[in-house]
């Protein structure tokens, strides 16, 4: 084998035996490390079993059970990246679909969930949300807002506001909005994957756990004290 392919191509083969085997170590140990200690496959673990006899699969992301607010901190912390990145990028792999880039995406959605009627927007509201999510300047902002007004995507329509001429008013296409229905129609019924594999009281509380810390952060922890 390695007069055909080499030492590199037999060490390449190494690797992906070994990584195959730690998949599988660490698949066989979370499929039996529940809460309480029961012998169930991990498959056998419904949300009813949960629900009607608490027991509590053991978390992949290693969240100390049982869930304190002692603890709260660095379970957070635990769960911050693996959030952020895998669940966080796999909804906005599914906002952007195939013919979006990141910047097109927010925008859309600035001007959707921020715009006047879903559709229209000051560029300089534009600016400053996508200036608190991306290290993005006004150039750069120009740029984007540009290219998604040019006839090839043909996604907004950029004018002078009547108040005055320094500022832009960014407003939906017929093609921008159809572009952000279906945009919202993938999405959803991606999360909707996610939302059925999940009990009604943990989608409340999750929602509720979400909603409450973005409040905060974004209040700047105005009930923080001294």
């Amino acid at each position: 084998m390695e007069g055909a392919y080499g030492h590199s191509a037999v060490r390449q083969m190494d690797i992906f035996w070994w990584q195959d085997r730690k998949i599988t170590e660490r698949r066989n140990r979370l499929s039996s490390d529940i809460r309480p200690s029961t012998l169930l496959s991990r498959e056998s673990v419904t949300p009813g079993l949960v629900r009607e006899h608490g027991v509590k699969q053991q978390s992949d992301f290693g969240i100390d059970y049982p869930i304190k607010r002692e603890t709260a901190p660095q379970n957070f912390l635990k769960l911050f990246y693996p959030f952020h990145y895998s669940v966080g990028m796999a909804v906005e792999k599914q906002l952007s679909g195939s013919d979006l880039t990141r910047h097109q995406t927010v925008i859309l959605w600035i001007i959707h969930s921020k715009g006047e009627g879903g559709h229209t927007i000051h560029r300089k509201t534009i600016e400053r949300l996508i200036g608190e999510w991306y290290e993005l300047g006004s150039p750069a902002i120009s740029k984007v807002l540009r290219a998604m007004a040019d006839k090839d995507l043909n996604l907004i329509s950029i004018r002078e506001s009547k108040a005055s001429a320094r500022e832009k008013i960014i407003r939906l296409t017929k093609k921008g909005q159809s572009t952000v229905n279906e945009m919202m129609k993938r999405t959803e019924a991606f999360i909707k994957l996610i939302s059925d594999e999940l009990t009604d009281e943990e989608i409340a509380n999750g929602m509720e756990f979400m909603s409450r810390v973005g409040a905060i952060v974004e209040g700047g922890f105005a009930g923080q004290k001294e």
